[in-house]
């Protein structure tokens, strides 16, 4: 007899501050869509847990006590690239946010949110969409469109089809990539084949930094 699969989503929390992560592994651990595989307060320890469990989900604070979550972003996006990466952290600064995005992170929220934003945003994730507070995500998205320097008119933005632009809207708004590939009347398959070129025409390592590199261009504009 085959014995039952667990569909469960496997996650690794990494974060310093005991309480803080006492609380967010319960939140984790006690959703029964997830399966918290291990926790970590340093980057070293985090480094190990990754290597030993591969979780689909990578959530993880920026300031740690032996570096950085940057560094840690940045060699989980080389190593395991179909790892998803999320940041929880008390910084909303718009450079922290640019920094993690950059990095490889494709969603990030603050540590103020409530219990099923947490579990939520996991989710989001996974299902293909950029999980971002909103208090932070409106301050970034204002902050790129307003830079005039942005997109210096000598410098010509990546050629995108305009299938590709189309589905790099989606992601902007939310949509997953089942979502997307409804609304345009093609696969699944067909829908990832297009991200990977659209990632690589922007040389960008995520659907946040995508979003951000095509608002950047003025590719696309998030309206309100």
């Amino acid at each position: 007899m085959n014995e039952p699969t667990d569909h469960r989503i496997r996650v690794l929390l990494v974060e310093d501050d005991a309480p803080i992560r006492m609380r967010m592994a319960a939140i984790l651990g006690g959703a029964d869509a997830l399966e918290l595989v291990g926790t970590a307060e340093t980057l070293e320890e985090a480094r190990a847990q990754c290597a030993a469990h591969v979780p689909a989900v990578l959530v993880t604070d920026l300031k740690l006590p032996d570096g950085s979550g940057l560094d840690l972003i940045r060699e989980t996006r080389r190593l395991y690239p179909a790892m998803e990466i999320m940041v929880v952290s008390v910084l909303g600064d718009e450079r922290s946010v640019l920094a993690a995005i950059e990095a490889g992170a494709a969603g990030y929220i603050l540590k103020d949110s409530s219990p099923v934003d947490l579990v939520g945003a996991v989710l989001d994730l996974v299902a293909g969409r950029s999980p971002i507070s909103t208090s932070i995500a409106r301050t970034i998205v204002r902050r790129v469109q307003a830079q005039p320097g942005a997109a210096p008119q000598d410098t010509p933005p990546p050629a995108l089809t305009e299938r590709e632009i189309d589905i790099l809207w989606g992601i902007a708004k939310g949509f997953t990539y089942g979502d997307i590939a409804e609304r345009l009347n093609i696969s699944r398959n067909t829908v990832l084949t297009h991200i990977k070129n659209i990632y690589r025409k922007l040389e960008v390592n995520s659907r946040g930094e995508a979003v951000f590199a095509a608002i950047n261009h003025k590719i696309i504009s998030i309206g309100p």
